[in-house]
């Protein structure tokens, strides 16, 4: 009887042991003043629309696990507030297209991204957030292939004179409003491009939205 309480023991020892190996190597989860911080930082604003591999590396080590738990809906009390609806949507909108690039993943939490925004503008909290911030509370709309959340997206950006933003906002819209849909986004989800969408991805004005470029090799 000694010797199997002295053994199971152990056994509690190597379980904790495990567990702390996993808890030094998985990263915290992120405060929402975490992610805005890195977000806009200096050192993080060149690379918001660049294909960067390094940075996407870096987001996916220090902010997976907080979008995992964001996409199970861990961390929906921060939309609670303006600064936290903001970070929650980067999290949902924008980390996943740097952590998952040209994979369906980084498209699996744009509708969450939505419901935050429409939350976030419900309750006034545009008029909280600082313009060279806001045009990420409007981001998921312009990532959307519904036409009327591209609707939204366009009045949003103009309403909110975000003069720089605007003219891709419409290019989004224009882009759903001829094919009804982003035809970058066929090969990634499995979908069958027609002529006409081949036949714009291969002409110059063909947007690639984000993706890298495959070489021969």
């Amino acid at each position: 009887m000694k010797a199997f309480f002295c053994g199971l023991g152990w056994l509690a020892v190597i379980m904790l042991a495990i567990a702390m190996l996993f808890s030094a190597v998985k990263p915290p989860l992120a405060t929402p003043q975490a992610v805005l911080n890195y977000w806009f930082s200096d050192a993080a604003k060149p690379y918001w629309f660049a294909l960067t591999p390094e940075v996407d590396q870096e987001i996916r080590q220090r902010f997976e696990s907080t979008w995992q738990a964001a996409s199970r809906h861990e961390l929906d009390h921060w939309c609670e507030t303006a600064e936290g609806c903001l970070a929650l949507i980067i999290v949902l909108d924008q980390f996943p297209l740097n952590m998952y690039r040209g994979q369906e993943l980084s498209f699996s939490t744009e509708a969450q991204a939505r419901n935050v925004a429409k939350k976030a503008i419900e309750k006034g909290f545009e008029s909280q957030i600082a313009k060279d911030q806001l045009a990420f509370l409007f981001l998921p709309f312009m990532h959307s292939e519904s036409m009327a959340d591209q609707e939204v997206s366009v009045q949003l950006f103009f309403n909110a004179n975000l003069d720089d933003n605007l003219p891709f906002a419409q290019h989004h819209r224009d882009i759903v409003a001829q094919f009804g849909r982003f035809p970058h986004r066929n090969a990634i989800l499995g979908r069958t491009s027609t002529p006409a969408e081949i036949a714009y991805l291969a002409s110059p004005e063909g947007f690639k939205g984000g993706l890298y470029e495959k070489t021969e090799e």
